[in-house]
């Protein structure tokens, strides 16, 4: 009888919110923890709206997110699941530049950056590394950030001068977006958006808008 009560308890696991705007990417990685003993996901969003609901519903322990999301800017997201739960851990899994979007996720509160075009299982090698406490970054990059942290000069791309608003501008414009639509899809005035475009020709020394238009397109279609 002493058999009934000898099953071993189910080891802790640790809670992953996936947020991602596209379904075959959320599938691919919540099939992926699965099949880690401890680790689950509690849920999945596409967008910022979604995602809060999450948090506050479970509190994760990590979420791993996207930082390109409908309607929704995933920097002000990461700020702002910060500010729901210090605690939770954030890995931004995206498309964009390494080079140009760590650095801004880790002074927005994230704790890890993983290209997607990484193989997807490091993906769990990258959340257990931030569960642990420290910093996921591609060798690459983490080269370059202990290299500027002693000094050493380095060659840097005039568009890492920008803001994080202002990247975003600069990624719709070179979308295609006039200044209304920017302004519509991120609620802000079309002064405002006026306003980055004429800081981002300073900033990258460009002489008209003709210029900054091409400059936008070429970045885009280079994967940004």
């Amino acid at each position: 009888m002493s058999g009934l009560n000898s099953a071993e308890p189910r080891p802790a696991r640790h809670t992953v919110l996936i947020v991602d705007d596209h379904p075959l990417v959320r599938r691919g990685l919540a099939e992926l923890i699965a099949e880690e003993k401890d680790l689950e996901v509690c849920g999945e969003a596409a967008d910022a709206v979604e995602a809060m609901r999450l948090v506050d519903q479970h509190h994760p322990h990590v979420v791993v997110l996207d930082l390109s999301l409908k309607n929704s800017n995933g920097f002000q997201l990461i700020e702002t699941i910060k500010a729901c739960d210090a605690g939770i851990r954030i890995l931004v899994s995206s498309m964009h530049d390494e080079s140009l979007f760590a650095e801004r996720v880790l002074r927005a509160g994230g704790m890890g950056y993983i290209n997607k075009q990484e193989p997807i299982e490091k993906v769990i090698l990258a959340i257990r590394q931030i569960l642990q406490g420290d910093v996921y970054l591609s060798p690459r990059m983490s080269n370059r950030l202990l290299q500027a942290a002693v000094g050493a000069t380095l060659d840097r791309n005039p568009i890492e001068t920008l803001s994080n608003r202002e990247l975003e501008v600069f990624q719709l414009i070179g979308h295609g977006l006039t200044t209304k639509q920017i302004a519509e899809k991120l609620d802000l005035s079309p002064k405002t958006i006026e306003t980055h475009r004429e800081k981002i020709k300073s900033k990258l020394n460009l002489a008209n808008s003709i210029e900054l238009s091409r400059h936008a397109v070429q970045w885009v279609l280079q994967g940004c």
